[in-house]
């Protein structure tokens, strides 16, 4: 096993920096760049706005705390009920149909199972600030009311919008082999997104903290990436081609929102981990790849989010300003899955079954 110490600061690192990222974001998500510098001045977003502290994030980072619980709790069920045939994805979209309660939908009801056990359960659905309704996807939304079951083989839509790439990074920082971490991401991105680009973003940033894990530097993990993408399915080929992209701009450009803009406006999964991809790249420190991110036209929270991730996994946590950690909104219930998810996977602890059920 790698250093438990290096592994624990990259899994916070990734979860908090993607928290971070997602609040810096969010208040100009849907803004113009020419909005955000009439609104913020020439140099755009440089922190929270006073108006937002603490500053929320958005359902970006709920799902990737969701992602996360499902996860551990099948960790638990594989510990503790002697499954063999370690499947976490059907748990994984029990969690997402819990964060699918908490958005106050209607469906299901707190009364709701999955496969006969009670979807309230768990210390998550009780965490009275992850109930909040940020701008949730509209396609999470809709594929999670039908039970959000789609496949790869037997997709549920053939939408490539980001929110399947948004909240994947947990499954590469549970020290999988590289085809699991890959095919994990993959699969839990197709729940909810039935495009191949939709999916395979997810599987490509997945394998991309997964080798940053391993002790890969950002460009070797990015050129795996494109490796195993490469190697997938057709219609997914776009996000190969992109992240080549924005390694072509990252080596011959000085960075700015002009060059994130040419990558797009994150709105699709593609492009979001495109942008993230090129703003980690070129940062200097996670504070100016965060920035940059952020600071252009279009999904500003979701590209914040994925770079953050990234930046956060690839620099550590100690790497994130303490000032942008400490005005952070539930600070504590993302330190509190960080640490969970690094507990259940690389200390092998177990939890009580009130707190992560095992299935």
């Amino acid at each position: 096993m790698k250093d438990g110490n290096m592994i624990r600061t990259k899994v916070e690192g990734s979860l908090l920096g993607g928290a971070v990222g997602d609040a810096m974001g969010l208040p100009v998500e849907f803004l113009t760049m020419v909005q955000i510098h009439r609104l913020y001045g020439d140099r755009g977003v440089a922190g929270y706005p006073e108006s937002t502290q603490p500053a929320a994030f958005s359902d970006d980072t709920q799902m990737t705390l969701w992602t996360a619980e499902g996860l551990i709790r099948a960790r638990q069920g594989q510990r503790n009920l002697g499954i063999s045939d370690w499947d976490p994805v059907g748990v994984v979209n029990g969690s997402y149909l819990r964060w699918f309660l908490t958005q106050r939908s209607g469906v299901p009801t707190l009364e709701s199972t999955i496969e006969g056990e009670p979807l309230h359960s768990g210390w998550m659905i009780d965490e009275p600030g992850l109930w909040a309704r940020v701008a949730p996807g509209n396609t999470c939304l809709s594929a999670l009311r039908v039970g959000g079951s789609g496949t790869r083989r037997d997709p549920i839509n053939d939408s490539k919008g980001c929110g399947g790439v948004m909240r994947t990074a947990p499954a590469g920082l549970v020290g999988l082999d590289d085809k699991a971490a890959y095919g994990l991401g993959c699969d839990l991105g197709a729940l909810t997104h039935g495009h191949p680009a939709g999916y395979i973003a997810a599987g490509a940033l997945s394998l991309i903290l997964n080798r940053i894990c391993a002790g890969d530097n950002l460009e070797a993990a990015v050129d795996s990436a494109i490796v195993a993408i490469e190697a997938d399915e057709t219609r997914g080929q776009i996000c190969a081609e992109l992240l080549h992209k924005a390694k072509r701009l990252a080596e011959s450009e000085s960075p700015s929102y002009m060059i994130v803009e040419r990558l797009g406006e994150g709105w699709v999964a593609e492009e979001a981990l495109a942008i993230a991809v090129y703003c980690a790249l070129v940062a200097g420190d996670f504070r100016e790849g965060v920035l940059l991110a952020v600071n252009h036209s279009g999904d500003s929270d979701s590209t914040g989010s994925i770079a953050g991730q990234v930046l956060g996994a690839t620099l550590g946590a100690d790497a994130i300003p303490g000032e942008w950690i400490e005005g952070l909104a539930l600070r504590s219930v993302v330190e509190r899955v960080a640490g969970d998810l690094f507990g259940a996977y690389h200390e092998d602890r177990d939890f009580p079954a009130e707190e992560y059920p095992p299935w």
